[in-house]
């Protein structure tokens, strides 16, 4: 069984259903209202736990009742939490999600995972040591990031960034990550207006953008290759598809699959995580991933 460890943020989704979105200033009634464990590092680890990894969870939740259930929900999910701690006067990080016309659209607030500093983090250096994948989003401070990017470089660790939400990272992580994962808006962000085709030929098998529908694109050092998506008829809840993608994808390689496989593999998860509401509530088993490569 492959290690995973996943440093990143632990929320609570705070999740309305709407026939659309209300304009500035409109009152609309939603159609439903739920709260659900979030946040894109649980969601990593979750993924990742469910495709048969050990996986241990590097993050911080508040002193409040979301951040008990959101432990209770790792222990439930069978991701180790032996470095996820309540923060004393803190709340827990939310993320408020609006689920309308097909799509979803996410206001996060950082709460206690601001908290994860690289001296927390530091606590958990053999557990990081011990890893297969290290797996990092950007809901957490920055200097955490730069912090886990310089350490997987020292030990020589796979390190795989999705960086979500968007905002610009160093070239020091850039060269330090073994993997980046935007989708096209993040693509943008970190790389500007540069062409895609010349930054894929500049990152061959590392800089991997994914774009929803249309598949996932990368360069092979030869060509550029687009790995193409799973139609998804009438999918119910996006929300997470993306965390499934990234911990499938961690999953995969950590057990020694090239990337063209490892992509298909992450695609096929993905597409079965929007058949079911919630971040976390699709996601899907190893062996329901596998007998769907088989059709």
């Amino acid at each position: 069984m492959v290690k995973i460890a996943v440093v990143g943020s632990i929320n609570m989704d705070l999740v309305v259903t709407a026939e659309r979105r209300p304009n500035a200033g409109e009152t609309l009634f939603g159609k439903d209202f739920q709260t659900v464990p979030g946040g894109k590092g649980a969601n990593q680890a979750v993924a990742a736990a469910r495709l048969g990894a050990e996986v241990a969870m590097i993050g911080c939740v508040g002193q409040d009742v979301f951040g008990k259930e959101m432990i209770d929900n790792l222990k439930q999910n069978g991701v180790s939490i032996d470095h996820v701690e309540p923060v004393p006067h803190e709340s827990s990080g939310t993320a408020h999600i609006t689920i309308a016309e097909g799509d979803n659209s996410i206001i996060c607030v950082e709460g206690a995972n601001g908290k994860l500093t690289p001296s927390y983090v530091e606590k958990a250096a053999s557990t990081l040591k011990a890893a297969d994948m290290i797996l990092i989003q950007q809901e957490i401070p920055e200097e955490t990031v730069e912090y886990v990017a310089i350490f997987c470089k020292e030990y020589d660790k796979k390190l795989i960034l999705n960086p979500a939400p968007a905002r610009k990272v160093s070239d020091e992580v850039i060269a330090h990550a073994t993997y980046i994962t935007p989708n096209e808006h993040e693509f943008a962000i970190l790389f500007g207006e540069e062409n895609r085709s010349k930054m894929l030929a500049k990152y061959p098998n590392k800089l991997i953008i994914t774009e929803g529908k249309n598949g996932v694109r990368y360069h092979n050092g030869e060509t550029e290759v687009v790995v193409p998506s799973y139609k998804v008829d009438e999918p119910v809840d996006t929300t997470g598809a993306g965390d499934t993608f990234n911990g499938a994808f961690a999953v995969a390689i950590a057990e020694g699959k090239g990337i063209e496989e490892a992509l298909q593999f992450a695609n096929r998860a993905a597409s079965l995580s929007v058949m079911k509401p919630g971040a976390q509530g699709g996601m899907p088993t190893r062996k329901e991933v596998e007998e769907m490569l088989k059709q």
